[in-house]
C-alpha cells in the first residue's frame, strides 16, 4: 500500500488544510480527501444522513444520487482491489478509504437532526462560549458546535499530553481483545454505519440533560432556516463540563478503535483480493 502512495503522490501544488505534506504516507493520506473535496465535489461521499429514531434497515433511501460514505467505501474498495485499474486511482482510493472509514465512526457523519450532522446546534465546550460567525452574522452559525466538538475537541482533550502515535498504542492496547470480536465480524460497512448512527442517538444528542426534539426532515442551507435553528438551539444553553466529555471520550475512543481495526481489515482484505 506504502509503494502504491510512493509511486503515485500527492499533487505539491495542492493546498494542505492541516500543512505541509508529511514523511508518513498513510498520515498524509488521510487528510487530503478534504482537500480535494469542494473541486471535485464529493462532500456527500463523507457522511450519509440518516435522520434520528431510525433503526437498522437499507440505507438505500438515505444515500443520494451524489452518493454517502458507506457506498463511497464500498466503490473505493472495488477500485483498490482491481490491479488491472489506474494506479493513480488506486492510490486514491487508499486514501479515500483512510479517511472515509474515520469519517464513518465519527458518529455526526451518520445522523441528522436537519442540523447537518450537528453543525448547526451550539454548544458551549467548557469556559468557550458558543459565538457568532462574525463575518456571516445572518447566517445564525455559532462556534462551538455539536459537530466541531466531537471531530476535534473531545478527543483532543481525551489525548491530555499524548501524541497522536502514543495514543493509538494506547487505544490498540485498551481495545486489545475487542478487537477479536470486530475482526470476526467481518466486513460489514452498512452495519459499521447503523452503529455509528445509535452512538450518535446515545453518546452525543441523548447525552445533554436538556432535551434535543426531533426535527422536521430537511436540508439546510444556513443556521437562520427551519424558524431560526441557530438561535433555537443557542437558546437551549448546550453546554459540555466533565461529565458528557467523560462519557464522550468513551464513545470516542470505541469509535477510533474500530476505525483502526476495520481500516486494516479493508486494506489486508484489498492486498490479499486484487486480482
Amino acid at each position: 500500500m506504502e509503494k502504491l502512495l510512493g509511486d503515485n503522490p500527492i499533487d505539491p501544488k495542492l493546498k494542505r488544510w492541516c500543512g505541509n505534506a508529511t514523511a508518513d504516507l498513510m498520515v498524509d493520506a488521510s487528510t487530503w480527501p478534504d482537500d480535494v473535496r469542494n473541486e471535485r465535489k464529493n462532500g456527500p461521499w463523507h457522511y450519509i444522513d440518516i435522520p434520528r429514531e431510525k433503526h437498522k434497515g437499507d440505507l438505500g433511501g438515505y444515500c443520494g444520487r451524489q452518493g454517502c460514505v458507506p457506498r463511497a467505501i464500498e466503490e473505493q474498495r472495488a477500485i483498490l482491489k482491481d490491479k488491472s485499474a489506474d494506479p493513480l486511482k488506486r492510490a486514491e482510493a487508499i486514501r479515500y478509504l483512510i479517511h472515509f472509514v474515520g469519517d464513518m465512526h465519527q458518529p455526526l457523519h451518520a445522523i441528522t437532526n436537519a442540523d447537518n450532522g450537528g453543525n448547526r446546534v451550539p454548544v458551549k465546550y467548557f469556559r468557550h462560549q458558543a459565538l457568532p460567525n462574525a463575518l456571516h452574522p445572518e447566517r445564525e452559525d455559532y462556534s462551538p458546535n455539536l459537530h466541531e466538538i466531537w471531530d476535534t475537541e473531545i478527543v483532543e482533550r481525551d489525548m491530555e499530553i499524548s501524541s497522536p502515535l502514543r495514543y493509538a498504542d494506547e487505544l490498540d492496547e485498551k481495545f486489545h481483545r475487542e478487537s477479536t470480536a470486530w475482526e470476526a465480524a467481518g466486513i460489514q460497512v452498512d452495519n459499521w454505519a447503523w452503529e455509528s448512527h445509535e452512538r450518535a442517538e446515545t453518546a452525543v444528542y441523548d447525552a445533554f440533560p436538556e432535551k434535543i426534539g426531533i426535527e422536521p426532515e430537511m436540508k439546510l442551507k444556513s443556521c437562520a432556516e427551519n424558524n431560526h435553528m441557530g438561535k433555537r438551539m443557542l437558546e437551549k444553553h448546550l453546554a459540555v463540563g466533565d461529565t458528557y466529555q467523560s462519557k464522550a471520550a468513551k464513545a470516542a475512543e470505541t469509535g477510533l478503535a474500530e476505525a483502526g481495526v476495520r481500516l486494516a481489515m479493508i486494506l489486508n482484505d484489498a492486498a490479499k483480493g486484487a486480482n
